[in-house]
């Protein structure tokens, strides 16, 4: 007894000195605990730089594919004005912009691309700052002159994206069960939506004729609001109000004259076939009893008109069965008279 409580005691000693030393004891039943793959320094490097507002990027198409693509300028920029991101790559912090970008490549966390329209359009001064279409570069080298870099992996979609992915089937369902809502409900809705649809039509209107008046009198294109009808744009970038540098040429001023021409010609045709106060009068009473029609339809209607079809279709086919029962009896009768002669003769 005494025997098998030192060997205990020993072995206890043992395996709290291996586990201060951080080793395992061969002697020791217990087994071992399996550490998590650490994630390489670079990638989660890549997903921080990604991820970071800092770095201007754009979209384009990459062999029928669309990536997220930056300059090679504007990495090294981004990565002077922010040093506290090399603290990811820890032992590797201290190396060379140009090397991080090369360790990136060779990881195939990146990949450098080329533009495929390398000739400068007809009216333009030079080539497109962002090009829309690119094509992998022969050389997979860092370099900041005219050179651009797709991210190769998926990147992490925030928490956000993820509720809004759960949130669209509930909005689904909250339109189709529209027609069943309160009327207040209804109301609402139905003049929140008309209220956003007058703003963006105005909106576009405002900024239309803007951009006409400017490029006829001084042949500047102005155009403010410049992303809010983009594709691919941040919330922030949406709704940014200041017009881009005009780098293409200066309109000629036959050009100015000749749209000048048009839009007085489209002015005075509009005003010409613009519709008279009756005809505005019964478009408005059109469109409110749509309106009304579909503010007041509920499923107790629906039903109740249901029911008043069916009664007038058995009202209306009662008639006829009558028709057709006095039809089949005056048949009848005359079949009776005209057997009646036939039989006396024969007697």
């Amino acid at each position: 007894m005494k025997k098998s409580g030192g060997a205990e005691k020993k072995r206890v000693r043992r395996s709290s000195a291996a586990v201060q030393n951080g080793t395992r004891d061969p002697n020791s039943d217990t087994p071992p605990r399996r550490q998590s793959p650490k994630k390489d320094v670079f990638q989660l490097f890549a997903e921080k730089v990604r991820d970071h507002k800092g770095l201007v990027s754009r979209w384009a198409v990459l062999q029928e594919t669309r990536v997220e693509y930056f300059r090679g300028k504007d990495f090294v920029n981004f990565l002077k004005n922010h040093q506290e991101l090399k603290d990811i790559l820890e032992s590797n912090k201290n190396i060379e912009v140009e090397e991080i970008a090369n360790t990136l490549l060779r990881k195939n966390l990146l990949v450098r691309c080329d533009r495929v329209v390398k000739t400068v359009r007809p009216g333009k001064k030079k080539l497109s700052t962002w090009p829309a279409h690119l094509e992998i570069f022969p050389d997979q080298v860092f370099s900041e002159n005219d050179a651009f870099f797709a991210w190769t992996f998926v990147k992490r979609h925030p928490l956000w994206q993820t509720l809004l992915s759960f949130f669209w089937p509930v909005l689904t369902l909250a339109i189709c069960l529209f027609p069943v809502y309160p009327h207040r409900c209804k109301l609402l809705i139905l003049y929140s939506c008309a209220g956003v649809l007058l703003l963006i039509l105005s909106l576009l209107l405002m900024r239309a004729t803007i951009f006409g008046t400017l490029y006829i009198i001084l042949g500047k294109r102005v155009w403010f609001f410049p992303n809010i009808l983009a594709e691919e744009a941040t919330l922030r970038e949406l709704f940014r109000f200041w017009p881009k540098k005009d780098e293409e040429e200066r309109p000629k001023w036959t050009a100015r004259l000749f749209y000048a021409v048009v839009a007085v010609l489209v002015i005075l045709l509009l005003r010409h076939h613009a519709p008279d106060e009756a005809a505005r009068a019964r478009y408005q009473k059109r469109m409110s009893n749509i309106i009304d029609d579909v503010l007041e339809w509920s499923p107790r209607l629906a039903l109740s008109g249901m029911m008043e079809k069916q009664q007038t279709v058995v009202n209306g086919t009662e008639p006829n069965n009558r028709n057709s029962e006095q039809s089949r009896d005056e048949a009848s009768g005359n079949g009776e008279d005209v057997d009646q002669p036939q039989h006396q003769d024969h007697i």
